[in-house]
């Protein structure tokens, strides 16, 4: 059973950076995808970003283009979403997932 853990949330001004993890344990299969989703307070949870493990099928929700990277490290069995630009309405719990398996989230909170 794959268990995935985030970190890497935090508070930043508008504009400003932050670079989420997401570290899996267990076995991890190339072809799943992995992906980050976000859930502000009131709202569904949305898709933001997804990859394969083999580093293909890259897609992004279109409010984070041009500003989200997802990224991984296959030794290191961790996946990243490099977020630049951040604005306001960033601010959410963001959630890894794997399957069916979502980690605990973290916290970014962009200040204005």
């Amino acid at each position: 059973q794959v268990q995935l853990v985030e970190s890497g949330g935090g508070l930043v001004q508008a504009g400003g950076s932050l670079r989420l993890s997401c570290a899996a344990s267990g076995r991890t299969l190339s072809t799943t995808a992995m992906g980050w989703f976000r859930q502000a307070p009131g709202r569904e949870r949305e898709f933001v970003a997804t990859m394969r493990w083999s580093g293909g099928s890259i897609r992004y929700a279109d409010f984070v283009k041009g500003r989200f990277t997802i990224s991984r490290d296959n030794a290191q069995n961790t996946v990243y979403l490099q977020m630049n630009s951040l604005k306001p309405e960033d601010t959410a719990v963001y959630y890894c997932n794997y399957g069916s398996v979502w980690g605990q989230g973290t916290q970014v909170t962009v200040s204005s």
